[in-house]
């Protein structure tokens, strides 16, 4: 048995070099098939670069590339029919109704059932606007757009890069629920997303990346069983009077430096340890105004990456199209 058997992706040695920067450097990723796999990093980590290799919009410098099973090579653009991929910015024919693109894509492409488009709109809630130019469609309305036309073909295998982008929080929670039903259904679906809460609640399996290297990948409940720690929010001008406090009972960071998070620090310690740590504030004459624990996606991915920013490495034009927007986002290419 190899070592990609059961992965329905899998990457080994992959390398990248935009003139003197390299942005893939021996990249390993391991995705079972069947799972909701969320792939983070900070920017300019290699994870844009990565989504446009495994959709041959760019070829890499070096290493392998599986997709479900078989290598991935150049001139292998026909095995994007099995893929469905979602970028960034999908870029659709404006002028055209959102049911009329869905048709030029599956025109495109593999055969596609008549039925399918229809199914597709009811699917990602664009049913009663699949009449509408798309030049009237909003953002949000885009990218669900952009899902129904990555799943156009039925494929085994999805990449959707940032697919929340846009989404109100109602339309968020429906594409978790679709995204998780579709791994139900033995599907796999690669999500690269800044949203590090939404990942947490979403994702089977997790793989961060940083310098164009992976740096932790594993089951997301395994990852974070080992990573515990109490959250606790004081007032910001005693931040560092807490942190030294605590000093010798155990570490303890300022969680991010957003004002959202202002006056929190992360404490490595276990769950079960809170209460003790809130005593010893207090008998420093530092009160709690919250107080959390269990284990957070923030915080592993803050100490693997150093506190970089999540996010990707620049804009992601929509596959098959030029950068104009001038045609429609859905299938690779092999340019």
């Amino acid at each position: 048995m190899s070592g990609t058997d059961g992965l329905a992706l899998a990457t080994r040695g992959l390398r990248k070099s935009y003139g003197s920067r390299r942005a893939l450097d021996g990249l390993d990723l391991s995705v079972p098939a069947g799972v909701v796999y969320g792939f983070l990093g900070p920017n300019g980590a290699g994870k844009t670069t990565t989504m446009r290799v495994l959709t041959g919009l760019i070829h890499a410098d070096g290493g392998t590339v599986e997709i479900l099973g078989r290598p991935f090579r150049r001139g292998d653009r026909h095995r994007l029919f099995e893929v469905g991929a979602l970028v960034e910015s999908p870029t659709f024919y404006p002028y055209l109704s959102g049911r009329a693109n869905l048709r030029e894509l599956a025109a495109s492409g593999a055969l596609v059932p008549s039925t399918r488009i229809d199914e597709l709109l009811e699917l990602v809630g664009l049913s009663d606007r699949a009449k509408d130019k798309v030049q009237g469609y909003s953002m949000g309305m885009k990218q669900r757009l952009g899902i129904g036309a990555a799943l156009l073909s039925d494929p085994k295998l999805l990449l959707l890069d940032e697919p929340a982008n846009g989404l109100d929080p109602a339309g968020i929670v429906a594409m978790r629920d679709t995204l998780r039903a579709l791994a139900s259904q033995g599907k796999t679906v690669v999500v690269s997303s800044h949203l590090l809460a939404e990942i947490q609640v979403m994702a089977d399996v997790v793989g961060i990346i940083a310098a164009g290297k992976l740096v932790r990948e594993g089951p997301l409940k395994e990852l974070l069983s080992m990573q515990r720690v109490v959250k606790v929010r004081v007032r910001p001008s005693l931040v560092e009077a807490a942190i030294k406090t605590l000093a010798s009972f155990a570490p303890a960071e300022r969680l991010t430096e957003t004002d959202r998070d202002e006056g929190w620090l992360a404490v490595r310690a276990e769950a079960d340890c809170a209460e003790e740590v809130n005593q010893l504030l207090a008998g420093a004459g530092i009160f709690a105004s919250g107080l959390e624990s269990g284990s957070d996606l923030e915080m592993l991915f803050l100490e693997l990456t150093g506190g970089q920013a999540v996010g990707g490495e620049g804009t992601f034009v929509g596959l098959d199209a030029p950068a104009n927007g001038s045609a429609p986002a859905g299938k690779g290419t092999d340019a």
